[in-house]
């Protein structure tokens, strides 16, 4: 009979890719969730607070009787702050902290934000762990290769050898996504292009723009979807090409229901990222499960999730705004030929079908039964 565990997972930060993840894994997983979270607000108010908030919930839960087997949190709670503040029985469970970012290497738009303090609630909650959990090898790289730096700032009791320490017990466990319905019989128009993330700058809108000014210039005809969450101070880039390309816009912004944004992605034959910055890539490997062309930079955590070591060199762009133009030239070329994917249209879902969460759930599960037998 196969084992269920109890799963105490607490989350501070509940919302976004954090709030997907549990959910996701949730809906399939064969153990039992108790789940402790507080709002996503006030990022860094959470990242100080939660332990105590946090810990005051656990608390409670067992006067009413909770008990469990391990500890599932995010990199945004100082375990070791919680851990501190919780009964004895609780401080015994094997834990996991799973990071779906980190303050160190997470990119800030002035050099003045960067907050030391917080990169430190990374390296003890990671300290704390029984395991380390990262969505990608690349954010695991990058973190552990950007410790180093950052400790010989210190100026004296630099605890280096505890990067070591953090490595030996750090795995990569990629998040899931869920299934997109099969794509329908495309509807007639021009090649459409989406392109959906956070609109600031470490998104790199600015490039996306300047290649769609080229392919303007060139007479190609195509239609956008311009999506993603808006902040109070979004790039300026997004209202003048609002206007630019206006004749062109399919959808403009977030899309408030899920449905539209799937249905965006269900339409769509080419998917543009330019991002700077990506732990995973959310966006586009729901866009890949959903039948698009995806088109990304060589770099970040794209050739491990896209495969580029797998014969997929074609979804992948090196350079700026004309090395992008050109390659969406040539599959605009292949489009109108009624050929964009060499006659193997299921290609991208084929290499991503590994994160649906009906499988992925499953080896998480797994996993955690693996720890708690240790």
């Amino acid at each position: 009979m196969t084992k269920t565990l109890r799963v105490l997972a607490l989350e501070p930060y509940h919302g976004g890719s954090h709030k997907a993840f549990l959910d996701g894994w949730m809906q399939y997983s064969q153990h039992e969730w108790t789940v402790l979270s507080l709002p996503p607000w006030k990022w860094k108010w959470r990242m100080r607070h939660s332990a105590i908030t946090l810990a005051s919930q656990t608390s409670e839960k067992i006067r009413e009787g909770g008990n469990w087997d391990i500890i599932f949190c995010s990199d945004m709670l100082n375990l070791a702050e919680y851990l501190g503040l919780v009964p004895q029985s609780i401080q015994k469970l094997p834990s996991i902290v799973y990071f779906h970012e980190n303050q160190l290497t997470y990119p800030v738009a002035h050099p003045q934000e960067f907050d030391f303090h917080y990169v430190l609630t990374n390296l003890i909650t990671a300290l704390a762990a029984t395991e380390v959990w990262f969505n990608s090898l690349y954010h695991q790289n990058i973190f552990l290769g950007e410790l180093r730096g950052f400790l010989k700032r210190m100026p004296d009791f630099q605890p280096l050898e505890e990067i070591e320490d953090v490595r030996n017990k750090s795995f990569v466990r990629h998040p899931g996504i869920h299934q997109l319905p099969k794509r329908k019989k495309r509807i007639p128009g021009p090649m459409r292009i989406v392109w959906a993330a956070r609109w600031e700058h470490d998104k790199n809108p600015e490039l996306f723009f300047k290649s769609l000014q080229i392919l303007k210039a060139r007479k190609v005809e195509f239609g956008i979807s311009v999506m993603g969450e808006q902040f109070r101070q979004s790039p300026d880039v997004f209202d003048s090409a609002r206007k630019e390309f206006a004749d062109h816009i399919d959808r403009w912004g977030y899309q408030q229901e899920r449905s539209d944004y799937e249905a965006a992605l269900s339409e769509a034959d080419i998917f543009v990222s330019t991002a700077d910055h990506e732990f995973f890539g959310f966006s586009v490997i729901e866009a890949a499960a959903a039948g698009a062309f995806p088109l990304v930079p060589e770099k970040l955590a794209y050739p491990e999730t896209l495969g580029l070591d797998s014969g997929n060199e074609d979804f992948f762009f090196k350079g700026g705004a004309d090395q992008l133009a050109e390659r969406l030239i040539q599959l605009s070329e292949k489009f109108i030929n009624n050929n964009l994917w060499d006659d193997d249209p299921d290609r991208a879902i084929r290499i991503v079908e590994k994160f649906f969460w009906k499988t992925k759930a499953g080896l998480l599960d797994e996993e955690l039964k693996r720890l708690t037998h240790r």
